[in-house]
């Protein structure tokens, strides 16, 4: 099984306290499917550990299936489809690693350069720009803090890029830089500010022109600041919790303001359209084959039992043979997601609408997505 996997997912979950509401309603049975027994089985068994809702789009080079359980709108008795748009959290980081990777290959940026040449001066206090490279950035190997902790917010309640990253300089170190991997949110703002530097626009333009809008991902975007709706038809989130049959459940869709998480978890965007975007990657279709071949140089998860991390991506074993490709997010506005998919056209992404973080959810999660990727190995 994926236990580096887990231990990341639960690591990335960690630290968030679930609030309760008011409001009670009694769990829907679980959607009646004919195939794909065994998949179905390990998301209704991941659905007890979640959100009121979840689901699974997953497939192969000829075909492709959703399977539901639960309700994405608490009070109702409507399953989540593939087109259903939610807050994919650190799926972002692949998004903003894949722009990092198409400046790569317009000569724009230089993976082992260090930071300092794009962003002179941002990166000091208790961190070395001159040391710490793009490439570690990327990879969770720049030793960066995990968090940003006080930064000063507008007088309208947004962040600025900018602002979060300086606020970050005086936090310690979890590692020197090459140190081996520990996550670090910090480190993908800071590559927010490079791809701003380098190409003169907004990040979200960014993002948006060089991947978004090439791939046709009509239901993925990347939120302006103050922008807190998510598309229609959604998913909402939740804070919540069980007792016995009943849930507690609180609507948090909109109350995060996304310019805090910005290049580090901020965009929504569907089951439907994040295979696409990370099938698009393996099939050479977002930047060069070398690039692809940087993004896929792993190391290994300290600790780990065989996942490796890539440059916004992570290569995990699948029990039935071989490697998936994969990123997963939560985020507080209630969702938690992840998205798998191998080289030989098979996919698998999963969400539910809570921000789950226990270790048993979150090996839940990976079960189906396991379940639903070997089905056709």
């Amino acid at each position: 099984m994926i236990r580096t996997t887990r231990r990341r997912l639960a690591a990335a979950a960690a630290g968030v306290v679930l609030a309760v509401t008011a409001g009670v309603t009694a769990p829907p049975a679980a959607a009646v499917q004919t195939d794909h027994t065994a998949t179905q089985e390990l998301l209704d068994r991941f659905l007890l550990q979640a959100g009121p809702g979840a689901a699974v789009h997953a497939g192969n080079a000829t075909e492709s299936w959703t399977l539901t359980a639960g309700t994405a709108k608490t009070g109702q008795n409507r399953p989540i489809t593939a087109a259903d748009h939610y807050r994919i959290g650190s799926q972002t980081k692949t998004f903003t690693a894949a722009t990092v990777l198409r400046l790569v290959d317009d000569g724009l940026v230089e993976l082992d350069a260090p930071i300092e040449r794009y962003l002179p001066g941002v990166v000091t206090g208790n961190y070395d720009g001159g040391v710490i490279t793009v490439r570690q950035l990327l990879q969770h190997t720049s030793g960066m803090v995990r968090e940003v902790r006080d930064a000063r917010a507008n007088a309208d309640g947004t962040y600025t890029l900018a602002e979060l990253v300086r606020s970050a300089m005086d936090e310690p170190a979890q590692a020197a830089p090459g140190a081996g991997v520990h996550y670090s949110n910090v480190a993908y703002l800071v590559l927010g500010m490079l791809i701003e530097r380098v190409t003169g626009q907004s990040v979200g333009d960014a993002i948006t022109s060089r991947i978004i809008t090439p791939l046709g991902l009509t239901g993925t975007s990347f939120p302006a600041p103050r922008v807190r709706a998510l598309a229609d038809p959604y998913v909402p989130g939740y804070y919540g919790g069980r007792a016995g049959s009943l849930f507690f459940w609180y609507d948090v869709t909109t109350s995060v303001e996304l310019s805090f998480w910005s290049t580090a978890g901020n965009m929504a965007s569907t089951l439907g359209d994040l295979v696409k975007f990370y099938r698009a990657l393996g099939e050479g279709r977002v930047f060069s084959a070398a690039a692809l071949a940087e993004m896929r140089r792993t190391v290994a998860v300290p600790g780990g039992a065989g996942g490796r991390a890539g440059l916004g991506i992570d290569e995990v074993p699948l029990p039935c043979g071989g490697v998936a490709w994969a990123k997963n997010g939560g985020l507080t506005t209630g969702h938690t997601s992840m998205t798998m998919v191998t080289d030989d056209g098979r996919f698998a992404s999963v969400v539910t609408n809570a921000f789950v973080n226990s270790t048993t959810s979150l090996t839940l999660m990976v079960d189906v997505l396991e379940s639903a990727l070997c089905e056709d190995a």
